[in-house]
């Protein structure tokens, strides 16, 4: 799978076009490959490209807690529980978290001082949880139901490509 694409052309998209752009794209790259680790990676990898997001990735479940998974950006918090932060929010909830300004959100987990706006959107298995996908901006109030809805199309798309290791 070959994607190459400038950032004059990305950057040329409305945030609407963009999720639009990359959905067949992601999707080639599950389709193409079995391996969750890649794929994640990847998708990580897409999302940090098209949006220049200060930190994007996931984070899986694994028993009792949320652990990382592939990303890009600074380095990470490592394991987070169930509905500690926004991430274990959204998973506990099982619904998107929007957060125009962490240092507001009760119960925040401070992996980077230079976040200020997050959402994290559940990735669903046979109505599981299996992961919450997470994005960081160094902006307040960079995410809105744009960002909702098509990191959900990405999420959802993920759940029935999903493979179990």
């Amino acid at each position: 799978m070959n994607f190459q694409t400038d950032n004059t052309e990305i950057n040329s998209l409305s945030k609407s076009e963009k999720y639009i752009a990359i959905l067949p794209f992601i999707q080639g790259i599950w389709e193409a490959e079995k391996n969750l680790v890649a794929n994640l990676g990847n998708t990580a990898a897409v999302l940090k490209q098209y949006f220049q997001w200060w930190w994007v990735g996931f984070y899986v479940v694994e028993n009792s807690e949320l652990v990382l998974g592939p990303f890009q950006g600074p380095v990470a918090c490592t394991r987070i529980a169930k509905g500690k932060g926004v991430c274990g929010a959204a998973w506990e909830k099982e619904e998107t978290i929007v957060v125009k300004n962490v240092h507001e959100f009760p119960g925040h987990i401070a992996c980077s001082d230079a976040s200020n706006s997050e959402i994290v959107v559940p990735v669903f298995l046979n109505n599981k949880v299996v992961a919450v996908l997470d994005a960081d901006s160094e902006h307040l109030a960079h995410f809105d139901e744009i960002d909702a809805a098509g990191l959900k199309k990405i999420a959802d798309l993920m759940g029935r490509l999903w493979y179990q290791k």
